[in-house]
């Protein structure tokens, strides 16, 4: 944990220059590649912040080690570790599945994201969503209040909250759920939000290597939604996307993806038809 903190208080580091770093020197572990003294050092700084912000046990998952998902390193740019609290065996759940969307989400979007999370957690999946505003939010507690199991994964260390009104849902999630986070605490608490804020696109490409596939509900042209969808094709992942989205005149991405392989869904009948064949 140490090693990880310090790989990422270098200059200039980043997911993509730090898997770089583990493609060249195969089968390494963070603290391979650091001091052991500095490791403890950048260990107990963590620690620290972790002690102040009062959140309760969590564990860590070392690539290279038993239980980190192997299929993470489907991503292009995979992580070498991750932070979680709760229920480590959801990770391992043969049914997962993501559903994300827009933070700013419409009536119509919520209450479609409601019904098919509903559906879902009928059919044994797990939900694995982002905790941000809109969507995200949506679908865990949908999941959470029709007695399903669900993974957030977040865009901050786990001693952070964002949004700050899903602090509560964030709590309730690492205690009884699973809640991951890939972001380093150390660097995080020196940069600033402006530059924080370029870990949330990391988180979705994490999100959808995690997860058999991935549900748009409803984005925007912009949404950074979009980064996961990009991931998904990358990771050859399946990807559903909603046909109301399809049916918004404002917006061109769905046909885009929907020429990558997307598959467009008005059941939920469609994703498993696209998951299972039947």
């Amino acid at each position: 944990m140490g090693a990880y903190e310090h790989l990422w208080l270098q200059n200039k580091a980043s997911f993509k220059r730090i898997a770089e770093m583990f493609r060249a020197s195969p089968g390494a572990i963070p603290s391979d590649m650091v001091d052991h003294a500095i490791a403890e050092e950048c260990a107990e700084a963590a620690l620290a912040v972790i002690r102040e912000a009062n959140i309760g046990r969590f564990g860590v998952r070392v690539h290279g080690a038993s239980q980190y998902p192997l299929s993470l390193r489907d991503a292009v740019d995979p992580v070498e570790l991750l932070y979680f609290q709760g229920a480590w065996e959801l990770a391992e759940s043969p049914k997962s599945i993501a559903i994300v969307g827009s933070r700013k989400a419409s009536k119509e979007g919520i209450t479609k994201t409601q019904k098919l999370t509903e559906q879902l957690i009928e059919h044994g999946y797990t939900i694995v969503s982002g905790l941000a505003a809109g969507i995200d939010t949506t679908a865990l507690t949908t999941a959470i209040a029709y007695g399903g199991n669900v993974i957030a994964v977040i865009g901050t260390p786990i001693t952070d909250f964002y949004p700050k009104e899903n602090r509560e849902l964030q709590a309730q999630i690492a205690a009884e759920h699973l809640l991951i986070s890939q972001v380093p605490i150390l660097r995080y608490r020196r940069q600033n939000w402006r530059v924080n804020r370029f870990f949330f696109p990391e988180r979705n490409k994490t999100m959808s290597a995690l997860t058999q596939a991935t549900v748009i509900a409803e984005a925007s042209e912009t949404s950074g939604t979009l980064i996961q969808a990009r991931a998904a094709i990358q990771q050859n992942r399946k990807l559903f996307i909603l046909n109301s989205c399809y049916e918004n005149p404002a917006i061109t991405w769905p046909a885009k993806y929907a020429e990558k392989g997307a598959i467009r869904v008005k059941d939920i009948e469609d994703i498993k038809w696209g998951l299972d064949g039947v």
